[in-house]
Formats: structure tokens, sequence, C-alpha cells
């Protein structure tokens, strides 16, 4: 339900949206407010709700990787954690289907709340042959029945939940997948003392058991739907195959190349979408945006694949809230890491939007303002989609990105 805050003029929810004091997600709230004139206390309500089922979405999911590490390390039982900041999308799509699942609800019982994750846990034995829903599929479901849709408003909360479940765990593999490629393993936690070069081991132990998993759940759907992932995985990989490339672009225009800084302009700056060799047809109307190709290579493709494989599946995603997303995707990947990752980018001859500036531009203070209104395009375009499909909780999620980033780290950064 959208409800008018009439106690706090938009003028003034804006004010304090600025103010630097308050709690980010405070700030991100009003400022929404102060753009739309509508404050959603449901929407606020539903976030905390479905904070608590990814929790135990992503619990479910290392479940048998704690199992594979006790066994591994001969220990009675292991906690296993694992920090990563990807399921905010997948996040943002089920409370979007559950918001459609509401609204879809005549008999009086919220669909919602009868979930079998109502508990924060799983509410059920998956080994319980009785037990009904299609997050305990006996037998693969054929493509038919899934593109004919949920039947009740229970059924597309029980179909997003299974989706978003899968998902999750897609998302999480990937970017084990990237840190063990790297060689980061800081982010892997487990409760066992571990010797030198263990952690590594942990990192393989819970990739190969989390991809196992993955991997049989997908044999459980439709056959396109793994396709539209792999579809996703292919190009972001071959994206980052391009990176020693882009490596060397850098370093040549750092030391003075100008034909280098060009490359840089028309091959990662200005490079059209075409340029992809895929078919993409979702930005139709925002085709001029700097960095949309190689920033959607990069990061946007993982949760366009993402976004593609619930509505494959027959739920109910509008394509305006998948742009929502991507873009707010790529605005954080900007506006939070590449900022934040700046000096140590420069430093590691990384090439990335920020990077990318302060070589195209002499004038720190330019490529400051560049940034900024770069970062500023994409996440107004994400709040306009977001507001386009009826969907505060993405649009709040694009203010908060923009409220937490810290551009006083930039070269050119100056106070107001």
């Amino acid at each position: 339900m959208v409800t008018q805050m009439t106690a706090i003029p938009r003028r003034l929810a804006g004010w304090l949206a600025d103010r630097e004091a308050l709690p980010t997600a405070g700030r991100a709230a009003l400022g929404y407010y102060a753009e739309t004139g509508v404050f959603e206390r449901e929407s606020l309500e539903l976030k905390r709700l479905v904070d608590r089922r990814m929790d135990a979405m992503i619990a479910d999911a290392f479940d048998p990787v704690e199992d594979a590490l006790a066994e591994a390390f001969d220990a009675e039982s292991v906690e296993f954690s694992y920090d990563t900041k990807l399921t905010l999308p997948a996040e943002l799509t089920l409370g979007q289907l559950y918001r459609t699942a509401r609204e879809r609800a005549v008999d009086g019982n919220d669909p919602v709340t009868l979930s079998v994750w109502a508990d924060g846990t799983l509410d059920a034995d998956l080994d319980d042959a009785d037990a009904v829903g299609p997050i305990r599929f006996r037998e693969p479901i054929t493509t038919a029945e899934w593109e004919a849709g949920p039947e009740t408003p229970q059924e597309l909360v029980d179909r997003s939940e299974y989706l978003t479940r899968l998902v999750v765990a897609a998302l999480v593999d990937g970017d084990m997948r990237d840190a063990i490629n790297d060689a980061e393993y800081e982010d892997f936690g487990v409760s066992v003392d571990l010797e030198p070069g263990d952690r590594k081991r942990v990192a393989e132990i819970a990739q190969e058991t989390l991809q196992s998993e993955l991997e049989a759940a997908f044999e459980r759907l439709p056959g396109e739907i793994r396709e539209i992932y792999d579809w996703a995985v292919e190009l972001s990989e071959r994206h980052q195959d391009r990176d020693p490339h882009f490596r060397e672009l850098l370093a040549d225009a750092q030391a003075g190349d100008q034909d280098a800084g060009e490359r840089i302009r028309k091959e990662y700056r200005d490079a059209p979408i075409e340029d992809l060799d895929a078919e993409i047809d979702l930005f139709d109307r925002v085709e001029e945006l700097p960095y949309l190709k190689t920033q959607y290579a990069r990061v946007g493709v993982i949760y366009d694949g993402m976004i593609e494989m619930y509505r494959r599946a027959g739920l109910p995603v509008e394509e305006a809230f998948k742009r929502s997303i991507v873009l707010a995707i790529i605005g954080a990947q900007i506006w939070l890491d590449d900022v934040d990752d700046f000096e140590a980018d420069r430093a590691e001859g990384q090439l990335t939007p920020v990077t990318a500036e302060y070589v195209l531009v002499n004038d720190e203070d330019e490529a400051y303002d560049r940034i900024v209104a770069v970062s500023e395009r994409y996440l107004d375009l994400a709040s306009e989609f977001a507001a386009e499909t009826d969907s505060p909780l993405a649009g709040i999620a694009a203010e908060y990105i923009r409220y937490s980033g810290d551009p006083s780290v930039l070269p050119g950064h100056r106070t107001a």
C-alpha cells in the first residue's frame, strides 16, 4: 500500500536525506520519498522480511558445504560463512514478486506469511515424499508447466522462492570462483583452526560443493533456464578475457600515449552495446550512457541473466524492473567499488570507469565531476525504471547506493 507522508514535506525530506548524520537506510527512504512523493511502509517491512529469508536461504545453501568441510577436516561440525555483496538484486526481485502475490490474493490469506520459509528456515523435510510445492520437486517440472506460470498467489510465492534459492547459490558460486581465480581467500570464513595454506583448500571445497548442489538443482528445471545462466556467465567471462588488453591500454595512456587514450575512449568508454556480439535489447532508451557496453559485460549481464531466469520460469517480472536492477548494479560498481578502489586500481593498472576518466582528461576536477555525473546518471535511470514498474524497494535501493558512496577519496573532490 502506497501512502502519502503528509507529516514531512518532500522538500524537508530531501534536506534530511542529505544529512550524513542519519543512517544510510533512512536517508535512502527519505530520498525516495523526496523524489516520488510517496512513502511505502509496507516496502520497508517487506525488506526486513526478505532479508531474514535471504539469510536463511544462504544458510541452507551452505549446509552441504559445512558437511563437506567437517569431513575434510575431520571435525564433528564446522560453521562456514562467505562475505558477498552480490545477493541484493535477488532480494529485490523476491520482494517484488511477494508484492505481486499479495496484490493477487483475494481470499484474505497472505501467501507470503504462508511461505515455507516463514520461520526463517525451510519449513519441511526435503526427504518427505508427501511434501508439496515447487521447493520440493521430486521430478523435473516440464517446460510447459513452467511457461504456464503459477496458478495461485501461493504458487507464485513458492516458485519465486524456489528460483531465488537457486539464484542465490548461482551468484555465490560465481563470486567464489572469481575469488579463487584471484587467490583471494579472506572472505571464506570457517570455525576450525587452519594451518598455513588451508584457507585455499577451504575455498576450493566450498566452491566445488556449492557447484555440485547447483548442478543438481538445474537438472530439475527446464533447459532454457540453465541456458540463460550459461549465456550470462560466458559473456561475463569473455569480458574478463579482455582484461590484459585493457590493462595494457591504461599503462600506455598513463605513460602519455595519446593514441592509447583515444582507444580507451572508443573501446571502453564509448563502445556501442552492439559490440558485445550478443542479442541485447535491454538498453533501447539509454544507448548513450558512457561505459555501458563494458560495464554491462563486466557486472550487468549476470543480473540480466538472473532476472531472465525468473521470467523464463513463468514468473511476472517486468522488463522495467530488470532495467532498474541492471542499471543500479552498474551504478553501484562505479560509485561504490571503483571509487573506493581507485588508488589500488590505478597502482595495479586496472582499467575501470574511474581510472579511465583520470587519463581521458588532464584536469582532476573535471575527471571527478565526470565520474559523479556518470554514476548519478545510472542511478537516476535505475530510479526511473523502478518507478515505472512500481517497485519502491528497487527505488530505495538505488537511493541507498547513492548515499553510500564516498567520493572524497578521489582527486579533485571539493567540499560543498
